[in-house]
């Protein structure tokens, strides 16, 4: 019989498969997420009955919240001055080769002047194609 004390071996837990996982993890999360411009800006859009699907094209889109604040293209102006959105509108523009239709979400409760002067900025910089997005009315029977 032997009855010597047997050497115990450590024991190790190997840390780098469980990296592996939690890597692939994240990789999976970050290409299965999706991100919403808008998501970030709460604004409450007005309804309309007859409302057209949005449509998949090249469009610049100003965001006007209901505290008059701009957003062109998820950025936001600095203030709301006429100036500072003309030169702000003016820059995306630049930055574009060909002149996209506009798209104005505005919230159902924003000041009526916000609205107009931001679609007469869009007139002076000679956007001729301007929209105003709603959100579709549920239908009662």
């Amino acid at each position: 019989m032997n009855f010597r004390p047997r050497r115990q071996e450590d024991i190790d837990v190997n840390l780098t498969p469980l990296i592996d996982v939690v890597f692939l993890l994240l990789i999976f999360f970050m290409v299965t997420t999706t991100f919403d411009k808008r998501a970030e800006i709460k604004i409450n859009l007005p309804t309309a009955d007859n409302s057209v699907a949005p449509q998949k094209i090249n469009k610049l889109e100003l965001v006007i919240d209901n505290q008059g604040r701009y957003y062109i293209d998820g950025r936001e102006v600095l203030n709301t001055k006429p100036e500072t959105l003309f030169q702000a509108m003016k820059t995306v523009l630049d930055e574009r080769n060909d002149t996209p239709p506009l798209v104005i979400y505005a919230d159902a409760n924003v000041n009526y002047q916000s609205v107009v002067t931001a679609m007469d900025i869009a007139g002076r910089l000679g956007l001729k194609k301007i929209s105003m997005a709603t959100a579709q009315a549920s239908r009662k029977k």
